[in-house]
């Protein structure tokens, strides 16, 4: 039977290798060879750094064991003895991957808050990783709301940085990380000298989805805004041609500078850009309108035929079809329901190697848990018990909305658009039954 902590929030903890899985809350395939560690400590970073304009080419400047600042200079160019001023501070570090750090800083021209992340391009799977993010943000020609803003990205390399921009030819450091990338083997040289990107993005103060969820007393009002928000997150990323492949906690975060909590889904390293779906619609329908929303529609139904094959994703969160290396968009639909269902019954796990409690619903077999999605390749017949509690007050509309989100074949789930549409089973206002 599952345990229960002193909150009554489901909870089984993995360790010492004795179940059938070390619950690492990690990524399968595409980033199970991304180990490359940072090479220097985390208080180790550029004083400054000064950036050309893809033509010209600046000088570099001494290292402090304190901030890490970004110097943007107007036409690529630095008047004689003119000092540069520091563009960016860090403050501290609030976050750190297998390949990257997380730092807030504080923009010394406006004194805004933001998020510094650094990418070390130091092996190919690392330079793939970097660039599949930096694609699927400057991808987006519109903002949402719950999708992280990228401010601007900076190339360094060897104490020189360059603004980078999307598909830019004129820049022999971005065409470089391509080739990199493509041919799946360092070219770049000069291993003293190691390549980073720089992403400078909105901060989020409230941490991730699980510390939020797990560090307040259930509100069906949030779980219901949370919801809307999410499902309104990645129809806007399907709507733009973009697949996430790790929708999970941990890559969803908190804004709370409105006062109330805001979602922003991050992270789209494993992300990616189904190129050649995307078509001018708009001179085709009005933006609004039946019309409209039948464009809409049918990009959506373009990404959802769109077929993927990299194995990618967070063991917990991962479809049955992605385990098979065969799979759409609607995985991430998938997605979305195991972490709605956790959110909502607030079941958890220990993770094996952070000691976190995370949000994540599995399937218990024995002293095992499984994935449910892996479950569910081994067995499609399987039942899921929504909800897991005896004495939940989930609605029906909510179980059998979470049933179809979690449906073994892939058409039988619905679609981002489908969820987010005010037709759609979202649009109930009562989560829990009375």
């Amino acid at each position: 039977m599952p345990t229960f902590n002193k909150e009554k929030e489901e909870v089984m903890e993995i360790c010492n290798g004795k179940k059938r899985r070390k619950v690492s809350g990690g990524v399968r395939d595409c980033r199970r060879s991304v180990v490359g560690k940072m090479r220097r400590a985390a208080g180790k970073v550029l004083r400054s750094l000064l950036v050309e304009d893809n033509n010209h080419h600046t000088e570099s400047m001494e290292e402090d064991d304190d901030y890490f600042c970004v110097s943007f200079l107007r036409n690529g160019r630095m008047k004689p003895g003119s000092a540069v001023s520091p563009r960016y501070n860090l403050v501290r570090e609030v976050g750190r991957g297998s390949y990257g750090v997380v730092y807030e800083a504080v923009s010394r021209k406006t004194g805004a808050t933001v998020a510094v992340k650094r990418l070390q391009c130091d092996a190919p799977e690392n330079v793939e990783l970097a660039l599949a993010e930096f694609w699927a943000l400057t991808s987006l020609e519109n903002r949402h709301q719950n999708v992280v803003q990228l401010e601007e990205c900076v190339l360094q390399r060897s104490g020189l940085a360059q603004k980078m921009s999307h598909g830019n030819k004129r820049s022999k450091q971005y065409l470089r990380l391509v080739e990199t990338s493509l041919k799946g083997e360092r070219i770049l040289g000069y291993p003293e000298g190691p390549c980073y990107l720089w992403f400078v993005m909105e901060f989020c103060e409230g941490g991730d989805l699980n510390q939020y969820i797990l560090s307040r007393r259930p509100d069906p009002q949030t779980n219901c805004s949370f919801m809307r928000q999410l499902t309104s997150a990645v129809a806007f990323l399907h709507k733009n041609n973009i697949v996430h492949r790790d929708l999970k906690p941990d890559n969803i975060l908190i804004s709370q500078k409105s006062g109330t909590p805001v979602l922003k889904v991050a992270d789209f390293g494993l992300s990616k850009v189904c190129a050649g779906l995307k078509r001018n619609i708009s001179e085709e329908h009005p933006a609004t309108g039946a019309a409209g929303r039948g464009s809409n529609q049918n990009n959506i139904n373009n990404i959802n035929k769109y077929w993927l094959s990299s194995a990618c994703g967070s063991d917990f969160y991962m479809a049955p079809e992605v385990w098979e290396g065969h799979y759409t968009a609607k995985a991430d639909i998938f997605a979305l329901g195991i972490i709605i269902w956790a959110m909502l019954e607030r079941i958890t796990f220990i993770d094996a190697e952070s000691k976190r409690e995370l949000l994540g619903t599995y399937i218990r077999q024995g002293t095992e848990i499984v994935p449910v999605g892996e479950a569910l390749l081994e067995n499609p017949k399987m039942v899921l018990h929504i909800p897991q509690r005896a004495r939940s007050s989930m609605s029906e509309d909510v179980k059998k909305l979470l049933q179809d989100m979690l449906a073994v074949n892939p058409q039988d789930r619905p679609d981002a658009f489908q969820l987010e549409s005010t037709k759609g089973p979202l649009c109930f206002p009562a989560l829990f039954t009375t």
